[in-house]
């Protein structure tokens, strides 16, 4: 019988980028710069936490909604638009930022830098049949 579930797995990257000052550092994401964003649920209000590849804009963290190639958004971006407030965890800093989708043009830009930044993001377009959305995660002094 197989044990896995997303919750295991999540729990465990969790725990490896909390040993290693947010570096992934085994399984499949060896290497990856992911954060993890805390969002409040767009139906529940309840904290709900994803694991994010990023990528940078300037000051700001760019992630993108691929779902892991599915062809519907993730949970979080109907989070974020209707709770723009967010908490972010990288490395060893845990901070607010305020997210946003990005706009057609801007998101163009933002998706052709994330996939030169993460050659791997270049298939999910084809793989999902829709347009990713690109969110700009800007940290809040």
């Amino acid at each position: 019988m197989d044990d896995w579930s997303e919750s295991s797995f999540e729990d465990a990257l969790v725990a490896d980028m909390h040993a290693h000052d947010g570096a992934v550092t085994t399984g499949p994401l060896k290497g990856h710069p992911i954060l993890i964003m805390t969002s409040k649920g767009a139906r529940s209000g309840q904290s709900r936490r994803a694991l994010l590849t990023w990528s940078r804009d300037g000051d700001d963290y760019v992630v993108a909604g691929t779902a892991g190639g599915s062809r519907k958004d993730p949970a979080w971006i109907h989070n974020i638009l209707r709770e723009p407030n967010v908490m972010i965890e990288t490395g060893n800093r845990t901070f607010p930022a305020r997210a946003s989708v990005a706009e057609p043009a801007e998101r163009t830009r933002l998706w052709d830098q994330h996939v030169a930044a993460l050659p791997h993001f270049a298939a999910y377009p084809e793989q999902t049949g829709r347009q990713i959305p690109m969110v700009r995660l800007r940290p809040v002094a």
